[in-house]
């Protein structure tokens, strides 16, 4: 009995799919072990982070005090955990804040394709410095960061200037870690959503 071309393909197409499932599968399991410590907290948890991550931000580099000072609107991620095995992915959870006073609770995710496997763990704050950058924030359903965004720390590990920012870039990122301010990061094509804790 002679076989289609379309029963031969179905085979190696189901092997393909199984073997992508398992990838990501996979990713997300390796993401999960490396749990980043906020799942089934609530607000004051993420607060408390939060709290730690800015003061650690602000002694350890006070020129970031520069543009927290400018700034109309904060947004802390205080643990974002990344994990990969070819296909890959990070998330976390953080806080909004206006005037030092928590206002919402987001959560970032970023998806990522290539050549990686491990995990890493680092923090990242997210300064509005006009008013109509934070609306657009606050009134999209799941913002999600652009190639438009400055970042405190250039790939030359050069700080940037408080004084030049709202001239730079309506929203200034700091990325850092256990290791410091991490040169040449980027939070681009991170999606954040705003959650209930």
């Amino acid at each position: 009995m002679t076989k289609t071309l379309a029963q031969t393909e179905r085979p190696s197409r189901s092997k393909a799919n199984r073997r992508t499932f398992m990838v990501g599968l996979g990713a997300t399991s390796l993401l999960t072990a490396c749990n980043n410590g906020l799942q089934g907290t609530g607000g004051p948890r993420i607060d408390a982070r939060a709290d730690a991550s800015l003061q650690y931000l602000f002694n350890t580099y006070p020129n970031t005090r520069e543009l927290r000072d400018k700034s109309v609107g904060i947004l802390v991620m205080p643990l974002v955990t990344e994990a990969g095995f070819g296909l890959g992915g990070s998330y976390g959870r953080g806080v909004l804040r206006i005037n030092d006073v928590t206002v919402d609770y987001y959560s970032s995710t970023q998806a990522s394709i290539g050549l990686q496997i491990g995990a890493q763990q680092y923090a990242h704050v997210l300064f509005f410095m006009t008013n109509d950058a934070l609306q657009t924030f606050r009134g999209s359903p799941g913002w999600a960061a652009g190639a438009d965004i400055e970042y405190a720390l250039n790939n030359r590990g050069e700080n940037i200037s408080a004084e030049t920012t709202t001239s730079l870039s309506p929203v200034i990122a700091v990325v850092f870690g256990q290791a410091g301010l991490i040169a040449g990061a980027t939070v681009e094509g991170t999606k954040y959503t705003r959650i209930i804790p």
